[in-house]
């Protein structure tokens, strides 16, 4: 090997176990403040309610408010808007498959004792997400054909 190549390789090893090194502690960071705001929004939750409401109550109770205005949101869509809306719809899952991705592939940074939990929750993002662009495309293919001529 050329003197100068192998010195090139030695400066993009050094470079990307530099940036690897960022990485972490970039990853470390973001998990810091994702834990500070999750753990802000409850104890909000908690003194606003005067410690009447366990921060885990308060939680579910978002989720189930947010799973019935979806469904009333989904169903009240007049045909014109729904495939414009599935394609809103499979963008959006496409997020969240690159985000389980993340999840099932990628190690919990810090704690890997942790690690099964992401993971297997990851994996059922994952499923979800993609039944959910499968059948958004089957359903636009076919309200597509509805518009087209008859042969």
């Amino acid at each position: 090997m050329n003197p100068a190549t192998a010195q090139s390789a030695a400066d993009a090893a050094l470079q990307a176990r530099t940036a690897a090194e960022i990485a972490r502690q970039a990853a470390e960071a973001a998990q810091l403040y994702a834990d500070q705001a999750a753990s802000a929004l409850g104890a909000a939750a908690h003194a606003a309610t005067g410690g009447a409401i366990d921060p885990f109550v308060f939680r579910l109770s978002i989720f189930v408010l947010a799973v019935f205005v979806g469904y009333y949101v989904v169903w009240s869509v007049t045909p014109a808007l729904h495939t414009p809306l599935m394609s809103v719809t499979n963008a959006i899952s496409s997020v969240i498959v690159v985000g389980a991705l993340l999840a099932v592939g990628v190690t919990t940074v810090g704690d890997s004792s942790h690690a099964w939990g992401a993971r297997i929750f990851g994996f059922i993002a994952l499923v979800f997400a993609s039944v959910n662009i499968f059948g958004g495309f089957m359903v636009t293919s076919r309200m597509l054909a509805m518009y087209s001529k008859k042969k």
